[in-house]
């Protein structure tokens, strides 16, 4: 009796570690896939947006230079493989609470901001994303102000 409920309460916290681990591995894909596109939209995805958003990963998500690598190449496939964005604002919806949401927006405007200068087509997708994740417009206006602050700031 004892063994059964031993194995029980064992599988059940093992489904839920597969489940959170699951959970954060669609998380991350479905930030970094955003990144991408907004390193992307402008049809520029120069080797300071690239270190910008594999320095901005590995801090995030707590990963190593290879791990972030490899999540950043899987964010491109699936970026090539026209994944829409409301799907991985619905994704990130589902999973992500306010403040996790408006640290994503953040992440983004640093993309946008990474090449020192915001293109306008960066600037709209990173505002759609914002509206589709529901970040306040007043939060979003914040985050971006303080994103090129902190950009111009680090290129003097």
């Amino acid at each position: 009796m004892f063994k059964s409920l031993y194995e029980k309460i064992v599988s059940q916290i093992s489904a839920a570690d597969i489940e959170a681990d699951t959970r954060d591995a669609a998380v991350r894909l479905a930030t970094a896939v955003l990144m991408v596109d907004v390193a992307l939209v402008d049809s520029s995805f120069d080797e300071a947006e690239f270190d910008r958003m594999l320095d901005l990963i590995k801090r995030q998500f707590g990963l190593g230079t290879q791990e972030a690598a490899d999540l950043i190449n899987a964010a491109n496939a699936k970026a090539d493989e026209h994944v829409s964005t409301q799907e991985l604002t619905e994704l990130l919806n589902e999973h992500l609470d306010q403040d996790e949401k408006a640290r994503v927006v953040q992440l983004l405007w640093s993309i946008a901001y990474s090449d020192g200068q915001l293109d306008k087509y960066e600037d709209s997708l990173v505002l759609k994303v914002s509206n589709l994740l529901g970040v306040s417009s007043e939060q979003v206006e914040r985050l971006k102000h303080e994103t090129d602050t902190a950009t111009g700031d680090a290129q003097r």
